[in-house]
C-alpha cells in the first residue's frame, strides 16, 4: 500500500523538479533567440518560484481540506498549460507567464505527498520516506541536464516543453486514479477557522527560530543549483556547452545523493534522539563552505566538480526541515506548516534568482560575450552575506526570546 502512495507522488516530484532546473541547460537558446539579458533571464527563470510561492498559503488550506490527491492531479493541468504556452510563446511576457503557470501547477508535488504521507506513513518514519521522495527530486534534477540536452538538440527546446506538457497530462491522470480516496472528506472546521490556524504556526517561536536561515539557504541553492550553475560552468570555468551539461549531470547526481542519504541518515539518527531540524541545520552551515569556494576562479574539471557536487550534496539539507516540522506540529496543521515555510522559502528564491542576475548585469560582457566573473563572485556574496545573517538570528534568537521573558 505504501508503494501505491509512494510512487505517483514520486513521480509528480520527479517533473516538479526537472521542470525547476530546466531552464539552467536551455538558457544559451532562450538567451540566443530572444535576445535576453542577465536580468531578464534571471526574471524568467525566477518566475517559477513567485508563482510557487503565492500559491503556497492557499495551497495549505486547500490540502488539509481536500486531500492531497484531487489537489495534486488538477494543479498538474495548470503545468501542462504552462508548458504548452512556453512552448508556443514568441515574447518574453508570454514565456514569463507559462513559466509561471508552470510554478502554479508543481506547486503541490512536495506539499501534496508530504500531507499523504502523514496520513499513511508511521511518524517516526518519515524522514525516511521524505527523503526518498525528494530523491526522486534529485532524477529529475539529473533528468533535466543530459538528457534535456540531448532532446533539445534533437527536437529544439520548444519541442521539449511539449514532451513535458504530455508527460504532465499522464501523472495527473496517474495520481487521481492510482492514489486511494482516503481523508478525502471535506475538513469539518470552516475556511474562516483553517485560516486562523495559519496562527498556530506564525506565533511559534520555534517556527522562527530555524526559519529565517533555511529560506536564505534555499534560495541560495536554487538560485545557483536551477539557473546560474549552467552559465558559471561557462563563464567561469571556461567549459563548452557539452561539458557544462555533463558538469550540471554530477551536480543532479549529488542533489539526488543528498536527498537519499539525509533521509536515511536522519531515519537512523533519530534512533539517538536528534531530530531532522539539527541535521538540516549543520548540512546547510556546510553548504556554505563550497559557496564560498565557487568565488575562486578554478577552471580543472575535477575540482569544479567537487566543489559543485559537494554544493548539491548540502544545499538539500534544508529540506529536512519540513520533516522535521511535521513532527513537531500537529498532523491536521502538516499542510499549511510546510506550506508556510515554503511560501517563505520561493519568495526569497524569486528574489535571489534575480537579483543574482541584476547583480551580474553591473559588470560589462567578457569579450567572448560570456558575463564577468566578478558578477558572479559578487552574486554570490550577496548570497553568502544572507546565509550568515540566518546563522546569527538562529543563535541570537533564544537569547532574544529569553530577555523578553524575562523582561
Amino acid at each position: 500500500m505504501i508503494a501505491r502512495i509512494f510512487l505517483p507522488f514520486a513521480i509528480g516530484y520527479f517533473l516538479s523538479f526537472l521542470l525547476r532546473v530546466v531552464n539552467a541547460v536551455i538558457a544559451p537558446d532562450l538567451v540566443a533567440e530572444l535576445s535576453l539579458s542577465a536580468a531578464d533571464l534571471g526574471l524568467l527563470t525566477s518566475a517559477f518560484f513567485i508563482a510557487f510561492a503565492l500559491t503556497q498559503l492557499p495551497l495549505g488550506l486547500l490540502l488539509d481540506r481536500y486531500g492531497p490527491r484531487k489537489v495534486e492531479s488538477g494543479f498538474l493541468l495548470l503545468t501542462a498549460a504552462g508548458a504548452l504556452l512556453f512552448s508556443w510563446a514568441e515574447s518574453f511576457p508570454l514565456l514569463i507567464l507559462g513559466r509561471a503557470l508552470i510554478g502554479f501547477g508543481v506547486s503541490a508535488c512536495m506539499m501534496a505527498a508530504f500531507k499523504a504521507y502523514v496520513s499513511w506513513v508511521p511518524k517516526e518514519r518519515l524522514a525516511l520516506v521524505n527523503g526518498c521522495h525528494l530523491a526522486a527530486g534529485g532524477l529529475g534534477a539529473i533528468a533535466g541536464t543530459a538528457p534535456v540536452e540531448f532532446l533539445a538538440d534533437l527536437m529544439g527546446w520548444r519541442g521539449v516543453f511539449v514532451v513535458l506538457a504530455v508527460m504532465s497530462l499522464c501523472i495527473s491522470a496517474l495520481i487521481y486514479i492510482v492514489i486511494p480516496r482516503r481523508d478525502e472528506i471535506p475538513a469539518s472546521e470552516s475556511v474562516s477557522k483553517q485560516v486562523k490556524d495559519y496562527g498556530l504556526v506564525f506565533k511559534s517561536s520555534f517556527f522562527w527560530r530555524i526559519t529565517p536561515f533555511t529560506v536564505m539557504s534555499q534560495a541560495a541553492f536554487f538560485s545557483l543549483q536551477a539557473l546560474w550553475s549552467g552559465p558559471w560552468l561557462r563563464d567561469v570555468a571556461g567549459f563548452d556547452r557539452d561539458i557544462v551539461a555533463w558538469g550540471l549531470t554530477l551536480i543532479a547526481i549529488a542533489v539526488f545523493v543528498g536527498f537519499l542519504v539525509g533521509g536515511i541518515v536522519t531515519d537512523w539518527l533519530r534512533r539517538h534522539k536528534i531530530s531532522p531540524i539539527t541535521i538540516g541545520f549543520y548540512g546547510m552551515l556546510l553548504c556554505m563552505v563550497p559557496q564560498a569556494l565557487l568565488l575562486l576562479e578554478i577552471n580543472s574539471f575535477l575540482m569544479v566538480s567537487i566543489v559543485w557536487m559537494a554544493f548539491g550534496l548540502l544545499g538539500t539539507g534544508g529540506y529536512l526541515i519540513y520533516p522535521g516540522f511535521s513532527q513537531f506540529f500537529p498532523s491536521h496543521l502538516a499542510g499549511r506548516v510546510n506550506t508556510a515555510l515554503n511560501s517563505l522559502v520561493f519568495v526569497v528564491a524569486f528574489v535571489g534568482q534575480w537579483a543574482v542576475g541584476a547583480v551580474i548585469e553591473l559588470w560589462p560582457a567578457q569579450a567572448s560575450g560570456g558575463y564577468a566573473i566578478e558578477g558572479y563572485q559578487a552574486g554570490i556574496i550577496m548570497l553568502l552575506v544572507a546565509q550568515l545573517i540566518g546563522v546569527g538570528w538562529y543563535y541570537l534568537f533564544p537569547l532574544m526570546m529569553k530577555k523578553i521573558s524575562s523582561a
